[in-house]
């Protein structure tokens, strides 16, 4: 059985009449008794009692006419749910980014998006490098937060953020008042490494012509375990400048950039391309999209401020 048919049945029942039916349905009546026959085919049993001209519903009839009001009702209901949410969506929305993504750049985005969508739910998968791309690949996630470049084909890559990888040295060290250090500068002090990730592997290049004199101390996993041993003297370390804004401002670090040339680092949000969008998901776009001008102005006023060619 169809909903159309249901629809047609509960016309002959409110109108008691095949005829009348049939033009409130705009159809002819042999072709509205036939939807009868097939609803009573497929119940094995008649519903209605033809008494000449006059027809009445048999006890079978009864209860279906209940059971088809309810499920017109809740057909209804559901357009009215889907219609609604198209004006004030709802639902959840998945977003995989690393700890420090987490920390530093979602807080804003997220605060912005709930102002806009407050019945929609935003969840974190907290992953990294890899793990975040392939989240969104085998739609665990509905949005990633990543660094560039993401090679995958099948993904968007919408460009969000930009900023600067430095070097963290406590307060008072023998490095901490240079402009710029090389990889050769830091051999000799102990190093503490992020221990994955593309930061991690765009580190290993920038230190592989010095890399067996290195002293690596430790690899963490964590951006505010880095800064805590930093700060007590137990390394230096490589943060991305906007991860150590409090700290720099207290006086309890200092940031101290990469030669010969600066290490930029890009996020990107990634989503599937073949994936159907609702306006949930179009308007966290449109927000992080939004938000993504504010963080390159505060990425070109740093690189002003060190006299460094703006991020792009």
């Amino acid at each position: 059985m169809d909903l159309d048919q249901l629809h047609t049945f509960l016309e002959i029942v409110r109108l008691k009449s095949f005829s009348k039916a049939a033009q409130t349905c705009f159809r002819t009546q042999p072709a509205i008794s036939a939807q009868v026959r097939q609803l009573e085919q497929e119940l094995n049993s008649n519903l209605f009692e033809r008494l000449g001209t006059r027809i009445s519903l048999t006890t079978a009839g009864k209860i279906f006419a209940e059971y088809a009001e309810q499920i017109l009702e809740l057909r209804k209901r559901a357009q009215d749910a889907i219609n609604e949410l198209e004006r004030v969506p709802r639902g959840e929305l998945v977003i995989a980014a690393n700890e420090a993504t987490c920390i530093y750049v979602l807080p804003e985005v997220f605060s912005d998006y709930k102002k806009l969508y407050p019945n929609v739910q935003l969840l974190v998968d907290r992953s990294y490098g890899t793990r975040v791309v392939q989240a969104v690949q085998d739609n665990l996630a509905d949005f990633g937060i990543t660094q560039l470049p993401v090679q995958e084909k099948k993904l968007q890559v919408v460009k969000i953020f930009s900023d600067e990888i430095k070097l963290l040295t406590p307060a008072r060290h023998a490095l901490a008042e240079r402009e710029r250090v090389t990889a050769r500068d830091i051999v000799g002090f102990p190093l503490l490494l992020p221990k994955t990730g593309t930061t991690r592997a765009r580190l290993n290049q920038w230190l592989e012509p010095v890399e067996d004199e290195l002293q690596v101390s430790m690899e963490l996993d964590s951006t505010e375990m880095i800064k805590r041993f930093v700060m007590a003297g137990l390394g230096l370390s490589f943060l991305a400048n906007s991860h150590i804004q409090e700290e720099l401002a207290t006086g309890r670090v200092r940031a101290v950039s990469l030669g010969p040339e600066s290490m930029i680092r890009r996020l990107g949000l990634i989503y599937r391309k073949d994936k159907a969008l609702s306006k949930a998901a179009l308007g966290f776009i449109q927000v992080i999209s939004e938000k993504a001008g504010q963080f390159d102005l505060a990425a070109q006023v740093d690189a002003a401020h060190a006299g460094l060619p703006a991020a792009g």
